[in-house]
This record gives structure tokens, C-alpha cells and sequence, in this order.
């Protein structure tokens, strides 16, 4: 596979990965979803999001304050649910389909709310036993009523820790945008930086590999090892690998 600009601290392993961990906003969907929730009140969320994905100001000091301002129902994560999946960006449902018929771990990993990501999860195929977000609590009428305010993933630093927890099969890849998926770099082999919907100056300079196509096929040709591929070649998955492999070989 050819070195480009786009391996700027890596090099992928021509053996694979056994196991693919995926971040969810802006990642497998096109969205924020705490920004889609933010309302008439978005342009104010979505200062704190950028700040706190671009490593800014820590994620612990925005989350609460963010939902806290929202205030959202039951019926708006519900229906925040059904938009990550309308949302799903480019190749995103193939990309994990032809991951997990190759065998592979496929996991998500969110700093987004509980019932919206498990939502997205389940439509592409990962249990909801593969996924760790944010719990978040409703009253009787449905009205907000707290977040998992303990959560990992509610705080910078949260991610390394739930991902070394997970012990995860080796060699494993990280796919994610935000600075909060950087810090989890050490504890997997590869850290590809998704920039397909929002390029993260800091986040893709600390990358192994930057993804600049809002496709997720290079996920496939990076994961898929030497014998992957004399599978893929002759299934349903052929075209989505060769568009991966044509999207890196261009540095996208």
C-alpha cells in the first residue's frame, strides 16, 4: 500500500486488524448530537462541542452545562436516534457490514448520549454489548432528569480508560474526529483521524493515518488483511475495497 501525506505517523499493518473501534458523531453519522438537540440554542452548543473536540477546554467542563441547557425529552434523543441513521455518512453501513462478515470486533466508542448511539448501532449491525456512551435519565413524563454524570466518556481522558478496559483483540484500530479519540492513541495499534465531515487541525497532526473522504471504504482496505482481501475480492464487498484502496492510494 502506498505511503502518502495521508500515513503521516504510521504505517498500516499489511496483516490487518482484528478489531475496529469507531467513534459516532461525525464519524459513522454526520452529525453532533448534542448540537441536533441544542435547538434555538444551537450556535451556543456547538461553540462548546468544537471547543471541547478540539481540545480547548476539557469535555468534563461542557457536558453537563450543555445538557443542562438543552434540557432534552425522552421523545427528542428518540428522534435524535432515528437522524444518526438517516445521517449515516458515506459507505458507513457497507464499511461495517463487510467488517463484521470478515469476522471482525466491531465496537462503538461515544462521548454522545446512551439510547441515540445503541439506536444507530443496532441498525449496522453492532450489539448493544459492542457499544459505551453516556447514560442519560428521564423522569416520568419524559422530561430530562440527569445524565450519567460518573460515565468515563463524560470527561477528557475517559476514552484510553473504557478502551484499556475493554482489552480489546490486538491488533486493534481507532477511528474517530475529536481530540477526545486522539487520547486514546496509546492504547491501540493504529488511530485513523476521520476529518470526512469536521478537519481537526490538531487531531489529524496526531494521527497514524488521515481519512480527508467523507467515505468510510479506506477503513475497509486499511483493516482488511492479506488473506481479507482474497476474500473480499470475490464477495459482495469487492467494489467497496477497491474504492477504499483507489480513496488512499489519492491521499483521501
Amino acid at each position: 500500500m502506498a505511503i502518502g501525506p495521508f500515513f503521516p505517523n504510521g504505517r498500516v499493518r499489511a496483516d490487518g486488524y482484528a478489531c475496529i473501534v469507531f467513534d459516532c458523531d461525525s464519524t459513522l453519522s454526520a452529525i453532533e448530537g448534542i448540537d441536533e438537540l441544542g435547538g434555538e440554542r444551537i450556535e451556543e452548543i456547538r461553540a462548546l462541542t468544537d471547543a471541547a473536540m478540539d481540545g480547548s477546554i476539557p469535555l468534563e467542563e461542557v457536558y453537563g452545562r450543555r445538557l443542562g441547557i438543552i434540557q432534552p425529552t425522552r421523545e427528542r434523543v428518540e428522534k435524535l436516534g432515528r437522524l444518526y441513521v438517516e445521517r449515516l455518512v458515506e459507505d458507513a453501513r457497507e464499511t461495517v457490514a463487510a467488517l463484521l462478515w470478515l469476522g471482525k470486533d466491531v465496537r462503538i466508542i461515544s462521548g454522545g448520549l446512551r439510547p441515540p448511539v445503541e439506536a444507530l448501532a443496532e441498525k449496522i449491525g453492532i450489539p448493544a454489548a459492542s457499544v459505551r456512551a453516556v447514560g442519560i435519565e428521564f423522569d416520568g413524563s419524559g422530561a430530562y432528569a440527569g445524565f450519567e454524570s460518573d460515565s468515563l466518556l463524560a470527561r477528557s481522558g475517559g476514552k484510553p480508560r473504557v478502551v484499556r478496559e475493554w482489552s480489546l483483540p490486538r491488533p486493534s484500530l481507532l477511528v474517530g474526529d475529536g481530540s477526545t479519540d486522539l487520547e486514546a492513541r496509546p492504547e491501540v495499534d493504529l488511530f485513523a483521524a476521520y476529518m470526512g465531515v469536521v478537519h481537526r487541525e490538531k487531531v489529524a497532526a496526531g494521527a497514524d493515518v488521515v481519512l480527508s473522504n467523507q467515505s468510510l471504504a479506506p477503513v475497509l482496505a486499511i483493516a482488511a488483511g492479506k488473506s481479507d482481501r482474497g476474500r473480499l475480492r470475490s464477495s459482495q464487498w469487492a467494489a467497496l475495497l477497491a474504492r477504499g484502496d483507489a480513496l488512499l492510494l489519492t491521499g483521501q
